[in-house]
């Protein structure tokens, strides 16, 4: 059965990179733009991981993973990796402060990427 990602960037072409790469190993993935839909699919599924884009519009990841850890359920647990341009404006103590367990900076290396997704999914 193949494992549940939640890929939540306002980048169209990074959104589509990664919903490549991942699909291709038989991950299903949900693409959202913003951290509201993040909410709005993990209050209605469960997911294995969530990659979040720290800089989208409506809700930004930060806050998004407060929510996130914040919610009910299964999913209030799950890994979160950020996703980031900005990694400099933050330490990892702030991403860890709002539930973040890693963080990728941009622009991706999608072998990093596949790595951690990886990690944060075999031992599910």
């Amino acid at each position: 059965m193949s494992k549940k990602i939640i890929v939540a960037e306002d980048s169209s072409v990074i959104q589509n990179l990664t919903k490549k790469i991942l699909s291709q190993l038989n991950y299903e993935i949900s693409s959202v733009k913003n951290g509201q839909q993040v909410l709005d699919l993990l209050g209605k599924n469960d997911f294995e991981l969530v990659l979040l884009d720290i800089h989208m519009p409506i809700m930004d990841g930060m806050e998004c993973a407060e929510k996130i850890r914040a919610m009910d359920g299964n999913n209030k647990d799950i890994p979160i990796i950020a996703i980031t341009g900005n990694a400099n404006n933050y330490t990892m103590d702030d991403f860890e402060a709002v539930g973040i367990n890693a963080f990728i900076p941009k622009p991706l290396n999608y072998d990093s990427l596949v790595e951690m997704v990886k990690r944060y999914t075999d031992d599910n």
